[in-house]
This record gives structure tokens, C-alpha cells and sequence, in this order.
């Protein structure tokens, strides 16, 4: 008997396989949370490496191609050396040193600048925490002379936070053996973490030397699984999304690391406590749009109040300080070097950050944004293309005024006091509405 693949039959049991299996998978999803959890957290840790690799390659995937396309190939062009394959394999080989150099410089920095600013800053506030605790007390002791009920309460309150902050302290010294046990797992996990970005390294630098096949690979794969059609619109999408996520996270920390070293520049010349610690804290947060500088300045004032309370002058000029420094990342910088990359507004930026914080933590507050206006503008393609095929206009300020829509056309509201016919615009046919979008697009265009 010869086997047929396309008989009816042989489709109906695929589709009850298909059904039987999407229900025990779903079944498992729900009730077997925790073990379909800890199967995908395994995969992930084994694939730790491989991840940290994607993740680092794609992220200097902008600087090699600075490397090669701005200063490698011009400069092989004012030597008159012809192309050729030995020509593209020096570029890339070249560009793919240089930028492992740029990126372990800039590592190098980090650890430098975390070794020898950021942790004695974080050790001189733990030692000088008793001196800061009398100075606030000393602080709210004057302040309220002339309110000694409340002065009395609220100083008792601070000296009972600051016994339960001591009692801890040393509560935590006497266990030592539990101590050195919980530093030995962390120095373990540290070596752990720092074992797979050293295999990660490793493996971005394969992914950036081939990662025009490894592109190639994935378009070849879309155009067999999927028709022709629906394999350029997944490339096209793949595209849009690269360029939304690339555009955003490297936009923004240029930025936040221009606005770190303005801030280290201005609190230098104000004589501000732990400038280089503060200047660290406002560039890593100002990465986290919108909240980022809020969530930056307002430890930093506390920090500067507390080690100098008697002089809260100081707070007010670093709070003016860090507002003038918002202002002009979120004015002029910003739009500079990001311009409109995510094509949200204020509102959506909000949800975005709110809804993927919670989801993620910080991680999402970074990446929420990217992720966001990708979703809109898939649902917006999706919206644009039903209401072409309903021949009805894509310009969304046209809706603002319409009453309803029927086979005739679009009718707008009549404020009242006017006519139908006084109204500008009024009763669009819907034979009209792909005329006006190609105008208005034609208008857009010579513009």
C-alpha cells in the first residue's frame, strides 16, 4: 500500500496530535509551574556562556562596524590597497582586535574606578556612619529648639533606628564562621559569573568574525519555514527591531556615561562629598528612562545631607545642580543622540517602564522601553492594514472628530450652532480616503 502523505487522514491525526500535545503542555504550564521553571532556569545556566557571548557580541556589533566602515576601510582606500579577500579578512580581523581592546579597556576602567574610588567611599561612609548619625541628631536638635515635644520624638525615633542599625552590625560580627561561609559562596559565585563572561568573551569574538553568515543562516532558515511573503515581512520585522533595540541601548549609555562625567565635573567644582560615588550613581540610573534621574538624585541629596546636615545649602545647590542636568539630557542631549528611536510618547514610555519593571526588576526598566515600541508598532502595522483593507484613513488625528462611519462614508460631529454643510470636511467617501492618504503622503514627501 503506498503511503500518502497529504491523504485527509493522515492531516486529521497530525491536528489531533497537535491538540492532544498543546493540551498536556498546557496542563503542565499550570500545574507543573515549578518544574517546567527549574527544567528552562537548568537549560539557561548551562547555556550561561553561550548567552553572555549573543548578548556581548551584539552589543559591540555597532562598534565594530564604526571600527571597519569609518576608520579601517578609508583608510585602506587612501593607501590604494584593491579589494579583495585578503583585504576584507585584515578589516575584519583587525576591527575585531581593536574593539576587543576597547571593550576590555573599558572593563579595566570599571574595576579600576570600582577599586579605587567607588568601595573607599562606601568604606568611609560605614566608618564615619556614627559621626553622620550625631551630626543629623545635632541637626535636628537645632532645628527644633523651639519645639522640644517634637524634638524629643523625633530624636528618639533616630536614636532607636540607629541602636537597631548598630544591634545588627553586631549581631553579624560574632558569627564569623557563617560569615566566611556566606563570603566563600559569594567569592564562588563571583568566580562562577566571571569563568562564563571569560568563555562568553570567547565566544563573542567567533560570533562577530562570522556574524554575516550567521545572518545569512537565519534569513536562508525564514525563507524555507515560511512562504516568500511572510519570510520578507519576518526579516523586515527582525530589522525594525534590531535597529529600535540597537538605536536605544547604545543611544542611551553614551549618554548616561556623558552625563556621569558631567555630573563628576560640576560636583568636583562644587566641593561635593563622594563626588566620583555620586557621579556613579547618577550616570548608572539616568540609564533607566524617565524614573532614571529621579531615582539617582534622590539618594545622592540624602548622601550629601547626611555627611554635611549643618550645612543643607549644599543639598539645595546639588538638587539645582542635578535638575539643570536632567533638563538638558532630557532636551538637548538626549534628543541629540537617541533623536526618536522607540516612537513613544510620554505615556507609553511610563507604562512601559512601570509594566516591565515589575515583570523584570531593573533589568526590565532598562529594556522595557525597546521592547514596548516594537509591540506597538507591530499592533500598529496590524491596525493600518485592516483599515486599508476597509479603505478608511490610517492618520489617526482624522478620528478626532468623527461622529460615525457608515457605507457612505466618514461624517464628523456637528458642534452645536452649526450646519452639516458648515462643517469643514464634512461627509468623506470612502473612495476618497486612499487619494488622500497618497497626497498626503505626496505632501509629506515635498516637505
Amino acid at each position: 500500500m503506498k503511503f500518502n502523505k497529504d491523504s485527509k487522514y493522515i492531516r486529521w491525526g497530525l491536528t489531533a496530535f497537535a491538540v492532544i500535545a498543546g493540551g498536556i503542555t498546557f496542563y503542565y504550564f499550570i500545574f507543573h509551574s515549578t518544574n517546567i521553571k527549574l527544567g528552562i532556569g537548568r537549560i539557561l545556566d548551562i547555556l550561561k556562556p553561550v548567552l553572555f557571548g549573543l548578548a556581548t557580541a551584539y552589543l559591540l556589533t555597532p562598534v565594530l562596524n564604526f571600527v571597519e566602515n569609518k576608520v579601517l576601510t578609508p583608510l585602506l582606500d587612501k593607501c590604494s590597497i584593491k579589494r579583495s579577500r585578503r583585504r576584507r579578512v585584515f578589516i575584519r580581523g583587525t576591527g575585531i582586535l581593536i574593539t576587543a581592546f576597547l571593550f576590555v579597556e573599558l572593563i579595566y576602567m570599571l574595576v579600576s574606578m570600582l577599586i579605587s574610588q567607588i568601595i573607599p567611599s562606601v568604606q568611609g561612609i560605614i566608618d564615619n556612619f556614627d559621626s553622620y548619625s550625631s551630626n543629623v541628631t545635632a541637626w535636628i536638635e537645632q532645628t527644633l529648639e523651639d519645639n522640644p515635644e517634637i524634638g524629643s520624638y523625633v530624636t528618639k525615633t533616630f536614636d532607636q533606628m540607629e541602636d537597631q542599625i548598630n544591634d545588627l552590625i553586631k549581631n553579624i560580627l560574632p558569627n564569623t564562621a557563617s560569615l566566611i561561609k556566606t563570603v566563600s559562596l559569594s567569592v564562588i559565585s563571583v568566580i562562577d559569573v566571571l569563568w562564563d563572561f571569560i568563555i562568553g568573551f570567547i565566544i563573542s569574538i567567533y560570533v562577530l568574525a562570522n556574524k554575516e553568515r550567521f545572518a545569512a543562516q537565519a534569513k536562508k532558515s525564514a525563507y524555507a519555514l515560511f512562504e516568500q511573503d511572510t519570510a520578507n515581512i519576518v526579516i523586515r520585522n527582525f530589522r525594525f527591531t534590531h535597529r529600535t533595540f540597537i538605536g536605544f541601548l547604545s543611544g542611551k549609555v553614551l549618554d548616561s556615561i556623558i552625563i556621569g562625567i558631567l555630573c563628576f565635573v560640576g560636583t568636583s567644582l562644587m566641593g561635593t562629598p563622594y563626588a566620583m560615588l555620586i557621579s556613579v550613581i547618577i550616570g548608572c540610573t539616568n540609564i533607566i528612562p524617565f524614573f532614571g534621574p529621579f531615582l539617582g538624585a534622590i539618594p545622592s541629596t540624602v548622601l550629601i545631607f547626611v555627611v554635611d546636615p549643618m550645612h543643607p545649602l549644599n543639598c539645595v545647590y546639588f538638587a539645582l545642580f542635578a535638575l539643570a542636568l536632567q533638563q538638558f539630557d532630557g532636551n538637548i542631549l538626549g534628543p541629540k543622540i537617541l533623536g526618536n528611536s522607540t516612537g513613544l510618547t510620554g505615556f507609553w514610555v511610563i507604562f512601559a517602564i512601570t509594566f516591565f519593571g515589575g515583570l523584570l526588576g531593573v533589568f526590565g526598566m532598562i529594556v522595557g522601553v525597546p521592547i514596548f515600541a516594537v509591540i506597538y508598532a507591530a499592533v500598529r502595522a496590524f491596525v493600518n492594514t485592516k483599515l486599508d483593507k476597509k479603505h478608511l484613513p490610517k492618520d489617526t488625528n482624522q478620528y478626532e472628530s468623527v461622529e460615525y462611519i457608515d457605507e457612505k462614508g466618514i461624517h464628523p460631529m456637528v458642534p452645536e450652532g452649526k450646519s452639516a454643510r458648515q462643517v469643514n470636511g464634512f461627509h468623506i467617501n470612502r473612495g476618497e480616503v486612499r487619494s488622500r492618504d497618497k497626497k498626503t503622503k505626496g505632501d509629506d514627501k515635498d516637505k
